[in-house]
């Protein structure tokens, strides 16, 4: 009350023309504070809500209690028997705790009596070459899936350059750089950064697809323990024999559909490039862009058949146009999420057919038939931030003008906040909550449906 009567007071010992002058300025100011504060900061969760019990903790792996969400992805802590492991967002938690089994079933392996009959003492190489990894976490496999920018937060049109992004995807690695070394250019430290990816071919030969089938793993994987492991294995069992004679009771979760798993671990890397690039080709992509894509080491060969399987299978105007916006992808999580995007438009298109998508957005906003502009999103969570919020009107008014929607909804594979729920409602988004993504999604706990 006192501060009213103060106003009041200041209104009043002012002349009228004064007072309208004051007024607004103190109208825009209190506007602005109101939607500054409507914004929600990032938040952390506990593992033990949004995971279920066996992602938590395992034989092997144990999930740190504390997820920071500053973003559109938790950013899960790993230690395991072979090291610590950061995974930005559920579906990388999912795919390194599989690894992580596939690792302790290849040790199991090593030490069987078929093993050792087949192998003789080259089978103490692999086992030890598994054992030295849990011997010393601080070697080969720390930091896996570290030291890289995390995902930013523009989900409209690509970059009008990949200079920024080429920096994210270095930033942060200066601090363990030799001082006796020249300074790198920003495009040699993105090349760098990349270079296990342009390599991730090399070696993978049948006998080495063969025991990735066997575990149901991507033989292109940036995992380098899990690389190693295969190598080894596979230079063993060169012929095959050994892979034929064995059971891998490894639970069937894999960062591939069935039909691109065939792909990857039945094709020759070489062969399998061929039919990438014909499909790519097919979507109508311009050639510079798809030489642009192809050229990009951050794309695997693995995540370069998903994506463009997932593509190929929908083949709406506007899928050769996303290969062009992924193409700026730089580290291993943007393009998880570029290829997770394409395989929720894959899944979509199968129950409600894609006529359009909306060109240079790196959200996959799908036109239907019926003129709604569904905005597929495969993120774990969103909160109202001017980011988001930025990037959702730009969304909008561009589906309105170039794809001619007069609807929108918006499906994401995790939750929203409250306030962001709030927000969708009031722009006339409809709002659909976890939707499945590419990897088997057990419900979360209790818990975290009531925090969510």
């Amino acid at each position: 009350m006192r501060s009213d009567r103060l106003v009041l007071a200041l209104f009043s010992s002012i002349s009228r023309p004064a007072a309208r002058r004051v007024l607004l300025v103190f109208a825009a100011t209190a506007s602005l504070a109101l939607a500054q504060g409507a914004y929600e900061a990032g938040t952390t969760f506990k593992a033990s809500e949004i995971l279920p019990a066996t992602l938590v903790k395992g034989p092997h792996f144990q999930v740190k209690e504390s997820v920071p969400t500053n973003g559109y992805f938790h950013d899960f802590e790993i230690t395991s028997d072979y090291g610590a492991i950061g995974a930005e967002g559920r579906s990388l938690l999912l795919m390194r705790v599989h690894e992580i089994g596939a690792l302790a079933q290849l040790d199991e392996i090593s030490k069987s009596e078929v093993f050792l009959k087949a192998a003789g003492n080259s089978v103490l190489n692999v086992g030890k070459g598994v054992a030295s990894v849990v011997a010393d976490p601080g070697g080969t496999a720390k930091g896996i899936g570290g030291g890289l920018k995390r995902f930013g937060t523009n989900l409209g049109r690509k970059a009008k350059s990949g200079a920024e992004d080429a920096s994210d995807a270095v930033k942060g690695d200066d601090k363990n750089k030799d001082a006796s070394q020249p300074e790198k250019s920003t495009g040699d430290k993105a090349a760098d950064a990349g270079e296990g990816a342009a390599k991730s071919v090399l070696g993978v030969n049948s006998a080495y697809r063969r025991w990735a089938q066997k575990l149901r793993v991507d033989p292109y994987t940036s995992n380098p323990v899990l690389k190693k492991a295969l190598s080894d294995i596979a230079q063993i069992d060169a012929a095959g024999g050994i892979a034929a004679k064995v059971v891998v009771p490894v639970p069937m979760v894999v960062g591939t559909t069935a039909s691109v798993g065939g792909l990857v671990w039945g094709k020759d890397p070489e062969e399998l490039r061929k039919l990438n690039e014909a499909s790519v080709k097919a979507l109508g992509t311009p050639e510079k862009a798809a030489h642009d894509f192809f050229r990009n080491r951050a794309f695997t060969l693995g995540y370069q058949t998903r994506f463009i399987s997932a593509l190929s299978a929908v083949k709406a105007k506007g899928c050769g146009s996303y290969v062009d916006t992924a193409e700026e992808a730089r580290n291993e999580r943007q393009v998880v999420f570029f290829t997770e995007s394409a395989e929720l438009l894959q899944r979509f298109h199968a129950k409600t057919p894609v006529v359009e998508i909306l060109p240079d957005s790196r959200a996959v906003v799908a036109k239907t038939q019926d003129g709604r502009a569904v905005i597929l999103l495969a993120v774990d969570f969103i909160r109202w931030s001017e980011p988001f919020e930025k990037s959702l009107k730009e969304i909008l008014d561009r589906s309105k003008k170039e794809l001619g929607a007069t609807r929108f909804e918006l499906q994401m594979t995790g939750f929203a906040s409250p306030g962001a729920r709030a927000q969708l409602k009031t722009l006339g988004v409809a709002l659909s909550e976890k939707v499945p993504g590419t990897f088997p999604d057990p419900k979360p706990a209790a818990a975290a449906a009531k925090k969510s």
